[in-house]
């Protein structure tokens, strides 16, 4: 029974501490920073609330249920190895109770992750997508030249937003256009609208639906395309390390590109696959391409990937085009 409490206890304060000093040592992301800019984190689950809201609140039934498992570990401990030691694979209270407390460390140990699993995506789904985003934006040198932007997966806004109320502050006259997949429903845009409302900046954003893959725009028509943890989603019906997958990523880009105007500036803001766009950029003639250090997003290591089409940069023909969008053929490392 000691040897059970000191295991369970000895996990509970290793997972937070590391939750918690993650947080504190985090160089680049610093909650005083939301302080600094004027919001909290109130402020902006009330306008935005949570996309998926439903991994969450799974995980943190599933982590309630393994509390209450261990709970009873805890509370029927000498029961349950009695009524352990009448098993024949136990032989003697020693075995019944060392199977008794592995088991209960297991289940304590099981609801410490998913309570730290469900932490993260809540605080990732919203406080750090609000906080990449700035980042986002800042990674654009000059807004007041900016006339149209594109947010590609723009989701509930928050990084549609934070482009707009950019413009909105440098004095420009620019709009930016949210793009969300139509699979992702007919009420996204107008919720995205709405947030657009409630933070003042409705006129410099329309929302519209379309496929990433096969952008609905001319070439050569944005001066800003940004993204937020959306890219790494294309193609994950073909499993996320698949080929298969990679070629429909590899086929966003390729479009990002194309609608960029020659000088436009692009930031992506994914998870896992930097090292797959950097490749891809650095194929398509891309300057000044940039990687973030990681930070955690979502349980996996996230960066932003930012680049600049070059200035004299030459469309081409339909040829061209069909190979950005489609030829990725070649392995990733």
């Amino acid at each position: 029974m000691y040897i059970y409490n000191t295991l369970l206890s000895t996990i509970r304060i290793h997972q937070f501490s590391a939750y918690f000093s993650s947080l504190i040592n985090c160089k680049d992301l610093k909650l005083s920073e939301m302080g600094k800019s004027g919001r909290d984190w109130t402020q902006i689950y009330a306008i935005y609330g949570v996309e998926e809201w439903q991994t969450p609140v799974f995980l943190l039934m599933n982590a309630a249920g393994f509390a209450a498992l261990s709970v009873i570990f805890l509370l029927y401990f000498e029961p349950i190895c009695l009524l352990l030691q009448g098993h024949h694979f136990l032989r003697g209270p020693a075995a019944a109770r060392f199977a008794a407390g592995f088991a209960g460390s297991v289940t304590a140990l099981s609801a410490a992750c998913l309570l730290f699993a469900a932490a993260n995506f809540f605080y990732s789904a919203v406080a750090l997508h609000w906080e990449m985003s700035q980042r986002v934006v800042s990674s654009v040198p000059d807004w007041s030249s900016v006339r149209h932007a594109l947010d590609l997966g723009c989701g509930r806004g928050i990084l549609l937003n934070a482009v707009a109320l950019q413009l909105k502050k440098s004095g420009s006259s620019g709009r930016v256009v949210g793009l969300t997949p139509p699979r992702t429903g007919a009420l996204v845009p107008n919720h995205t609208l709405r947030t657009a409302g409630l933070e003042g900046v409705q006129e410099y954003v329309t929302c519209r639906q379309g496929d990433p893959r096969t952008l609905p725009f001319s070439d050569s028509y944005f001066d800003v395309v940004v993204s937020a943890a959306f890219v790494h989603t294309v193609g994950k019906e073909f499993g996320q390390k698949t080929a298969a997958a990679a070629a429909e990523r590899m086929r966003v880009l390729g479009e990002v590109v194309r609608v960029l105007k020659a000088g436009g500036v692009g930031v992506v803001w994914d998870l896992v696959h930097a090292e797959e766009y950097v490749q891809r950029l650095k194929e398509l003639k891309m300057e000044e391409i940039t990687v973030s250090v990681g930070v955690t997003a979502f349980m996996a290591t996230s960066h932003i990937v930012s680049f600049r089409k070059p200035p004299h940069h030459f469309l081409g023909s339909a040829e061209v085009r069909l190979d950005w969008r489609f030829n990725y053929n070649h392995s990733i490392n």
